[in-house]
């Protein structure tokens, strides 16, 4: 029989690993990204059903690129221990509220038609609600577990 204590730690440690997962996943979606932008960024902006950017939007793209694939990586990385990089989680949540604030933006001032921007947003909401629910609980300010 499972005590108390034993019981919240096989929680915590189910909690962590799929959240090991989630980070993983959401880490392999940003390297996709950045390699499509930074090797076919004309490509993968057609397929998508954007209009052909402009020769030297290329070298912000290829910019833009080497963050998704930094980033990607970096989630990969801190998969394997969650709990001690909680501010690299938060920040990716802020990522993607800046996302999902740009999609609500262009979409409503009519700069991008929804069947651009509503699988992207979509995204954003999903990685947002499945972080911030799986994220590990920060220490209160005097140390102690919240």
């Amino acid at each position: 029989m499972l005590h108390f204590g034993q019981h919240l730690f096989i929680a915590k440690e189910n909690s962590l690993k799929k959240l090991a997962y989630l980070l993983k996943a959401v880490g392999g979606i940003q390297i996709v990204l950045g390699l499509a932008y930074l090797f076919a960024p004309a490509f993968f902006l057609h397929a998508m059903g954007h209009s052909a950017p402009q020769a030297d939007i290329y070298y912000p793209l290829g910019m833009l690129a080497a963050r998704f694939i930094g980033y990607g990586i970096a989630l990969i990385v801190v998969s394997g221990a969650p709990a001690q990089h909680v501010l690299w989680i938060n920040t990716m949540i802020l990522i993607q509220t800046i996302d999902l604030g740009a999609g609500i933006f262009y979409t409503a001032t009519g700069a991008v038609p929804l069947s651009l921007s509503a699988f992207p947003m979509f995204n954003a909401i999903w990685i947002i609600l499945l972080l911030a629910l799986w994220r590990p609980k920060q220490p209160a300010a005097g140390g102690a577990a919240a």
